[in-house]
């Protein structure tokens, strides 16, 4: 799909979620989340290229595959908060979709620990 169709299945699903939205308030909250959830499957579908891009990069600047694939999850679990929070403040539970991002972003902190504790070893290593 290109990104004009995923625009117009984007503002159909809210022009119609917009209009249940008086009549049935639960069922556009669901609509959106139906739509949401294909557009990020339609997304995942491009996760290829993007591995494959990644991979290139590795090798012309020889970094670990580690490094990319803690790259990768940042990235992953980043769009995975961004959504679920989105759903949950547009169903008019902001204080929920606030707590998911803040446990999205605690969370890349624990995944990039590594990263930032092999960064300091290096560091040391320079500085001994």
């Amino acid at each position: 799909m290109t990104i004009i169709q995923v625009a117009v299945l984007g503002i159909t699903a809210v022009a119609l979620a917009a209009q249940l939205k008086p009549l049935r308030p639960e069922y556009s909250v669901y609509l959106i989340l139906a739509a949401g959830l294909t557009v990020g499957f339609l997304g995942i579908s491009r996760l290829q290229l993007i591995l494959d891009t990644a991979e290139q990069i590795g090798a012309y600047i020889k970094v670990k595959n580690i490094y990319l694939g803690t790259l990768l999850k940042m990235v992953g679990i980043t769009y995975i908060a961004e959504f679920a929070s989105g759903i949950c403040k547009d169903a008019g539970f902001s204080a929920l979709g606030t707590q998911i991002e803040m446990f999205g972003k605690l969370s890349i902190l624990a995944v990039s620990a590594p990263v930032l504790l092999a960064l300091l070893e290096t560091l040391r290593g320079f500085l001994a």
